[in-house]
């Protein structure tokens, strides 16, 4: 495919797409809220309230790395209410069956 610019463009794989785990420190009450503003997030795949030391689990993808720190940088950390996080990075490729 190409974009208004006339370049062209390929979309990978969703196997080879970056992919991050967040795990969100959130206000106390504040997660109904929080989870609800994360869904709205482009590249958002799941996310879920956990019981432990963080309140929230959030799968991000994006089509490039420095678009998925952007995400997590200035929209998941800047969300009202949100304490603190700790993102994990998946390591592409890693666990895969081999052919």
């Amino acid at each position: 495919s190409s974009d208004p610019n006339g370049l062209i463009t390929q979309r990978l794989p969703r196997a080879t797409m970056p992919t991050a785990y967040v795990l969100v420190n959130c206000d106390l009450g504040s997660e109904e809220e929080i989870i609800k503003e994360l869904k709205k997030l482009p590249g958002t795949v799941e996310v879920d309230g956990v019981y432990g030391v963080y309140d929230i689990i959030a799968k991000v993808r994006s089509d490039s790395m420095d678009k998925l720190r952007e995400t997590i940088t200035w929209h998941v950390r800047k969300i009202d209410k949100v304490r603190s996080t700790l993102t994990m990075i998946v390591i592409e490729g890693q666990g895969e069956k081999k052919k």
